[in-house]
């Protein structure tokens, strides 16, 4: 299978309270059913636990302004301790080039734990509590 990134988004405290606002270029990797605006889809995290999403367009206006809706997003928010300043990442996978491919989704959260010759390091979070507290 082939691994495409989709996006990675650095979270304001809108994406954590609300709803994520969902880079609409990353639209193209998802099916909506013909004639709706919403869609639900599965993404795996780095330790194999399945999160559900629900992602929505607007339904008019010239622009689709997709989010993942609340309804979904706040338990993975909640479960992995998001702040603002984290980021999270989405993944596709596929298998082939038709209409009928597999598609399997990963996302992950990220926080910055240092920075290193000028450069953000950035860790899963599931790997933070190695790292103890950040001052």
């Amino acid at each position: 299978m082939e691994q495409v990134h989709l996006f990675t988004k650095k979270l304001k405290p809108t994406d954590i309270s609300h709803a994520l606002s969902f880079p609409t270029h990353a639209l193209e990797a998802f099916s909506f059913p013909e004639g709706s605006h919403t869609m639900r889809f599965e993404a795996v995290d780095a330790t194999d636990n399945v999160w559900g999403f629900c992602l929505s367009t607007r339904l008019t206006g010239a622009h689709p302004k997709p989010v993942l809706l609340r309804s979904s997003w706040r338990r993975f928010v909640e479960q992995k301790g998001l702040i603002p300043e984290d980021r999270v990442a989405f993944f596709m996978e596929r298998s082939g080039e038709a209409d009928d491919m597999v598609r399997r989704y990963t996302v992950r959260a990220e926080r910055k734990v240092m920075m290193l010759m000028g450069q953000d390091v950035w860790v899963d979070l599931e790997d933070v509590p190695l790292y103890g507290p950040l001052n």
